[in-house]
């Protein structure tokens, strides 16, 4: 009987596998052969960046897409540094950028001050993403393409810069299994994380949905939480895939900061859809089953297996995806790293119930 009942377990974690593979090599090799002439605004919101605009301006700018076709509103959401001034200075001799403050916010946080972006946006398709960030050239093209098909939103890659710490090497793997997950979740129709760096969405379905006022149930959530809303709407949910169209962003710095970061990120989960949070509970648990199968050998040998199983089908998977994502870990790494992030999802579970949860810390 014990033998039976881990075989079907091997077999759904095999099955699972299998989905996802397929699933995201099959969405990256579609390329949407559509020019299009779209008007876009992107929205930035931004709080104590003066470090890091300059570079998402200097991007934006010279974004492979006709600066009559595209705005940039940059929302200054009270920053303490020299984050306004510096904005007002680049964005001079730029006529399609706008630089606002965060004032009477109706919502708090980082929602409050893209609320006020998108109320000053001039066309129906916005698209989102943070001071931090750097899109790659194409960016704004692909959306363009996508909201040509009537999606109402759509979401992309948003890797992270490669550096040799831990911090950063445990991100970056996160990012690809995240990745892997909300993709293939989209793909299938259960769409239920979306990365708010590369984010896009129509004004006007933005406005069925009432903005973000039915995601306040924590400050974060400007990504998951609307997505939410969307699919209880059925509207209409797109991936951007195509080259060209990722959006860089480094990582935090140290242990603490990621593990603040990744407590909100959370948070969030914890609101997702009823449905949703039973598949990836269900695929989380499975995944801690298969990685401490160890510890029940005192019953049978046999359960060595399920660890055997889990890392050489979790090696061959990131091995053959992580480059649609933007990255390249050597073989050593994907291994010590899968056991890792299984471990720090559950750190992150716990310590999403305690500290602060501030959009900006």
């Amino acid at each position: 009987m014990l033998f039976f009942i881990l075989i079907v377990l091997i077999f759904i974690f095999l099955l699972v596998n299998l989905l996802f593979y397929l699933s995201v090599k099959k969405v990256f090799s579609q390329k949407i052969n559509l020019s299009s002439d779209v008007k876009i605004s992107i929205v930035v919101a931004a709080r104590n960046e003066e470090d890091k605009i300059s570079k998402l301006i200097d991007t934006l700018w010279e974004q492979s897409y006709d600066k009559n076709l595209f705005e940039v509103i940059i929302v200054d959401d009270n920053s303490s540094d020299k984050t306004f001034e510096l904005v007002c200075e680049e964005i001079k001799s730029k006529p399609n950028f706008l630089l606002v403050k965060a004032e009477d916010k109706s919502l708090p946080g980082k929602k409050g001050a893209l609320t006020i972006g998108i109320d000053k946006a001039q066309n129906d398709f916005i698209m989102i993403t943070d001071a931090d960030c750097i899109p790659q050239k194409d960016w704004i093209k692909t959306y363009s393409k996508i909201f040509s098909k009537e999606f109402d939103f759509v979401f992309g890659a948003a890797p992270f810069y490669t550096t040799n710490s831990f911090v950063n090497n445990l991100s970056c793997f996160e990012n690809i299994r995240s990745s892997i997950l909300t993709f293939t979740a989209a793909i299938i129709g259960v769409p239920y994380s979306a990365a708010a760096r590369n984010f896009g969405f129509k004004k006007s379905s933005f406005k069925r949905l009432k903005g973000y006022s039915n995601t306040t149930e924590t400050l974060s959530g400007d990504d998951d939480l609307l997505l939410r809303e969307a699919v209880k709407n059925r509207m209409k949910i797109g991936l951007a895939t195509e080259e060209g169209s990722f959006v860089y962003s480094g990582t935090k710095n140290n242990l603490g900061d990621y593990l603040k970061q990744k407590a909100r990120h959370t948070e969030t989960s914890l609101h997702y859809l009823p449905l949703h949070k039973f598949l990836l509970g269900a695929w989380h648990l499975i995944n801690f089953l298969f990685l401490f199968s160890p510890a029940l050998i005192f019953i049978d040998s046999i359960f060595i297996s399920l660890l055997l199983v889990k890392m050489f089908i979790d090696v061959i998977m990131v091995t053959n995806l992580q480059k649609k994502f933007g990255y390249d870990f050597s073989l050593l790494k994907i291994f010590y790293l899968q056991i890792v992030y299984e471990i720090f999802l559950i750190v992150n579970f716990f310590n999403a119930f305690l500290g602060k949860n501030d959009w900006k810390e």
